[in-house]
């Protein structure tokens, strides 16, 4: 099954000069769903992880099913004020502004071994601040995950520390 006949295409948003790759006709497919989850399971079977950190929206989406499916712990990561206890904060720089991303603070206990998982790997800026606030709080960042990477973004030059892990590249 070919993914990239279920990514939609909308150019010019969240500004003018983007093209937004969207995922939801893919989530819409219970196939193309499936597959995507399983396409980005197997890269990375072969990691020794103890959990998956991901960006809201749909980094949930991807991230909560590969935990599911790995049997691994799940900690999302979230813009300020959406958490209720107490959290830790890194804001960072977007390919269209600045932004800022929490987790709680004690999600991640120290020393274990966690995997980014999101939709697309763009610019690199959400991923390389994820691994930071990961770093922060005690975890090892052990390698990345995403169905999308826009490589014409050279997002690995900001992730050269991890080994990166795409179903789908554009």
């Amino acid at each position: 099954m070919d993914l990239r006949n279920f990514i939609r295409d909308i150019p010019d948003f969240p500004i003018e000069g983007i093209i937004f790759r969207d995922v939801t006709p893919l989530l819409r497919n219970p196939k193309a769903f499936h597959t995507a989850v399983d396409d980005m399971a197997k890269t990375i079977l072969d990691w020794d992880f103890d959990l998956i950190v991901s960006p809201e929206a749909r980094g949930f989406i991807f991230g909560a099913a590969l935990a599911y499916k790995l049997q691994k712990g799940f900690v999302p990561i979230r813009k300020p004020g959406k958490l209720p206890y107490e959290t830790t904060s890194i804001e960072y720089d977007l390919e269209y502004g600045t932004a800022q991303l929490q987790m709680h603070s004690d999600a991640i206990e120290q020393g274990q071994k966690v995997i980014v998982v999101d939709d697309v790997l763009a610019t690199g800026g959400t991923a390389s601040a994820i691994a930071k606030l990961v770093q922060r709080c005690g975890g090892n960042v052990i390698g990345m995950c995403f169905l999308i990477e826009l490589t014409y973004l050279e997002p690995r030059k900001k992730l050269t520390e991890y080994p990166v892990r795409t179903v789908i590249s554009y």
